[in-house]
């Protein structure tokens, strides 16, 4: 059970979405929950990103070999890196698209484990707050889904972290409209973002530090780097030792390494459709792995070291990393 303190997470969610579309002040930090694990010693989890598509380009045969994967490790859960419904988000709660692109595709039982989610940009064009609400959680109660919230296991510490405001061009695109909803200025929204951010990541005592965001921070892929978060995010999870930085938005598969810090950026937005051929900077030396093609990812983690495993939509694995905290952190492919 996914909790808050003495208050359930739906009632809490219900709360925050309230307040997002009355514009009015959530909370003075991130809300913050706890995942209760199996097994004190050992996390197991699935990645995938950019997927929600009524299982249209192999999304379903990912769906199926992330069910194979999840049995054989015993997930705990599933982490969604956003764009979760394309191609513009859900029209409302009601929207049948969440069923059908959602519940009726990932039906394996080892995937009926929360999935904590966070939006994308595609997100943003629909009715953002549909996928916040509790409602989702009725029709499945796996959903579980805000703009920023920490999660905490007891081996690692989760930072879930809204990213598709920090981007300039979203708001110059006359193509497309954006549900800025509970972002009366962005500014703000921003400033008390990075500021609540930061103060969960100090707070944080876990041996594990992971930040979720949906946005690339390092990508070779069609969007690369994205800058500003680059500019406004890198330097604070340098200076608190973040270990991971997962993502989506590129549809690829990726491992970028740090080369100034211990940060790992990975990248798992292949859930459904993928961008042949389009990379760039391929001779970078910090680039450990890059896959054009649809698949996921799967982490095991204990209180010392962590194993990742990315996945074609065969599940045969392309790539494999191992990190250890045994003095400064390092990884092994």
């Amino acid at each position: 059970m996914v909790s808050h303190g003495h208050q359930t997470a739906p009632l809490l969610r219900l709360v925050i979405v309230l307040c997002m579309y009355f514009a009015l002040p959530i909370f003075a930090e991130l809300p913050s929950f706890h995942h209760e694990l199996k097994s004190d010693e050992l996390l197991r989890f699935l990645v995938i990103g950019d997927w929600g598509r009524r299982g249209e380009f192999n999304q379903s045969l990912v769906a199926t070999e992330m069910g194979k994967i999840g049995e054989l490790l015993d997930i705990d859960f599933v982490v969604s890196t956003g764009d979760n419904f394309y191609d513009n988000g859900l029209t409302g709660a009601n929207d049948p698209a969440f069923v059908e692109s959602f519940s009726n595709i990932y039906t394996a039982k080892s995937l009926q484990k929360p999935w904590f989610s966070i939006l994308g940009n595609h997100d943003y064009r629909g009715d953002a707050l549909a996928q916040l609400t509790p409602i989702q959680e009725k029709v499945d109660s796996r959903w579980f889904c805000l703009k920023s919230y920490t999660l905490s296991t007891g081996i690692a510490d989760f930072f879930f972290i809204d990213t598709s405001p920090f981007v300039d061009d979203y708001y110059k695109d006359r193509d497309h409209k954006y549900d800025w909803r509970g972002l009366s200025s962005r500014q703000t929204y921003l400033t008390n973002l990075l500021k609540d951010f930061e103060e969960a990541l100090m707070k944080s005592t876990a041996n594990w530090k992971i930040v979720v965001g949906h946005h690339t921070i390092r990508s070779i892929g069609s969007h690369g780097d994205t800058p500003e978060l680059k500019e406004k995010l890198v330097p604070i999870l340098k200076a608190n030792d973040v270990h991971i930085y997962m993502n989506g938005h590129d549809h690829c598969l990726e491992h970028i390494s740090s080369m100034d810090s211990s940060i790992q950026y990975l990248t798992s937005g292949a859930g459904s459709k993928a961008w042949r051929g389009d990379v760039k900077n391929n001779n970078d030396e910090d680039v450990k792995f890059f896959y054009d093609g649809q698949g996921f990812m799967s982490v095991q983690i204990t209180q010392n070291d962590a194993e990742i495993v990315f996945y074609d939509v065969f599940g045969d694995v392309l790539h494999q990393l191992i990190l250890t905290k045994q003095e400064k952190l390092r990884y092994y492919v």
